[in-house]
């Protein structure tokens, strides 16, 4: 045989060697995939999520508090976060999910805890450090269950809703849509500026990407609408942007700023008093946890993780893995970071094992040293993410799944909002988190009507005894932070 002949046989030896040790280690064939898939998986998961490289920052710095965060470490935060708790998971549970700090609890932190509450950046952060302790336990201890058969289908649904509607508000305000009014609350906002016309711009050309089924459609809406906006701003002179906002920056790249991980104070619990603060924590803990689950049965469904029964076998690990995430994003500064719903985009290009996620969270750490150009995005460019967000979370109102006596998963129709004792607590649940910007008030306006509607009716049995206590508690903090009644 001659030697070219015997090139191709040379070069295909160490690729087969490569493969082996990936299969080895993700077992690629059990699960009928190989190397390439897995990597492509990896680079398509995190291109539908790095959107939140931008947004997160947005979010989280536009508080004005004390202890004012920054982009850079904001940036640095959550691109850390986010790599490492991916990579994480893909080792302990070789299943392609992804984490990264989640919208809505970001949300939460900016506009309650340090906006109407008052909460330091630091403190904010203790909440969200005790909000993934007491979930940690939870899985630890293994009590998951009991509390998901504690709160209500219907409740869990509104929650996220709920959230839903916070973000989709959050995104008509950021991008000057709306605009609060001394009278009516809220009106349309001035659409002749400049500022509004990018967030037009940007929705527009985030709908067309979704249209076209684009992957990535939220980042490259995002990094496309920022383009418009430096073109704009170097055109017409506008200073209706802050300095270095919709212009070319000075530089692209930076070392990673690790200034804020660690920065958190429990001293939340003296401030706002003790009831109200383990309040806190449990509404915020319920949001993350119930999100969670969805999620983790939605792509595991997916991807073929369920068993015949439609359970996740070894849930433990994945959430143990996302429980520990919440902690992380706290510690770091980003806020709690959760499993995304995107990681079924992996899954949609052929993705199965853990290397999808390994490949995610690399490519999330590299990104660390460019957050000079988050500084750069303005947050009318970042408006029609939150948008489209909010909408996609209200997606769990259309439908419900349950299982019938054969073992089969049957969907069912939506809430039923005829019902007084199901849709009025609901409907407070959901309305009052976006109006109020506070998800404490949501939930425990909830949780307290539907344990009320349920006595009313003379089916005080059909509450769960933790649901009563719970409930009582929401009730001792409405009656003491709303009515000014001592307790």
């Amino acid at each position: 045989m001659s030697s070219q002949a015997s090139r191709p046989m040379r070069s295909a030896v160490p690729k087969a060697q490569e493969q082996g040790f990936f299969d080895r280690i993700f077992h690629l064939s059990e699960l009928g995939t190989d190397l390439r898939t897995e990597i492509m998986a990896g680079l398509t998961t995190f291109m539908v999520m790095a959107y939140i490289i931008f947004v997160n920052p947005a979010i989280l710095t536009s508080a004005k508090v004390p202890d004012q965060l920054t982009v850079s470490a904001v940036t640095t935060s959550t691109a850390l976060v986010a790599g490492i708790m991916t990579i994480a998971m893909g080792l302990a549970t070789n299943r392609a999910y992804a984490l990264a700090p989640g919208m809505g609890l970001n949300a939460v932190v900016t506009y309650q805890l340090m906006g109407a509450m008052g909460l330091t950046a630091h403190q904010a952060m203790g909440v969200i450090v005790a909000e993934g302790i007491v979930i940690t336990l939870l899985v630890v201890l293994g009590i998951r269950r009991y509390v998901m058969e504690v709160v209500p289908l219907e409740l869990k649904q509104g929650i996220s809703v709920g959230i839903g509607l916070f973000i989709f508000f959050i995104g008509l305000v950021d991008g000057g849509i709306v605009q609060a009014d001394p009278a009516t609350l809220v009106r349309m906002g001035d659409l002749k500026g400049i500022p509004v016309l990018i967030t037009f711009i940007g929705l527009a050309l985030t709908l067309f990407l979704l249209a076209r089924n684009v992957r990535g459609a939220l980042l490259w809406g995002i990094l496309g609408t920022t383009i418009i906006a430096i073109i704009i701003r170097a055109v017409t002179g506008t200073n209706a942007f802050p300095p270095g906002v919709a212009q070319l920056p000075s530089r692209w790249f930076a070392a990673p700023d690790f200034s804020r991980i660690g920065d958190v104070s429990f001293s939340f619990f003296t401030k706002l008093g003790v009831i109200t603060a383990l309040l806190i924590v449990l509404s915020i803990m319920m949001a993350d946890f119930f999100d969670t689950m969805g999620t983790l049965i939605g792509v595991g469904r997916q991807a073929g993780y369920l068993n015949e029964k439609g359970e996740f076998p070894q849930a433990q690990r994945a959430l143990l893995v996302d429980s520990l995430a919440a902690i992380a994003g706290g510690l770091a500064s980003c806020s709690s970071a959760t499993t995304y719903i995107e990681s079924a985009a992996g899954i949609g290009v052929g993705g199965r094992s853990g290397l999808v996620s390994v490949v995610t969270g690399l490519l999330f750490l590299l990104a660390m040293p460019f957050w000079p150009i988050v500084g750069v995005v303005p947050q009318q460019a970042t408006a029609p993410a939150l948008i489209i967000v909010g909408w996609m979370m209200m997606g769990v109102l259309s439908e419900a799944e349950a299982e019938a006596e054969d073992g089969r998963q049957i969907r069912l129709g939506g809430i039923d909002f005829t019902n007084l004792e199901i849709g009025l607590p609901v409907a407070a649940t959901m309305l009052l988190m976006p109006l109020t910007y506070n998800i404490t008030n949501g939930i425990g306006a909830g949780f307290v009507l539907w344990t009320l509607l349920k006595i009313f009716r003379g089916k005080a049995r059909q509450v769960h005894p933790a649901l009563y206590i719970v409930s009582l508690a929401f009730l001792i903090y409405f009656l003491r932070h709303h009515f000014g009644i001592a307790l």
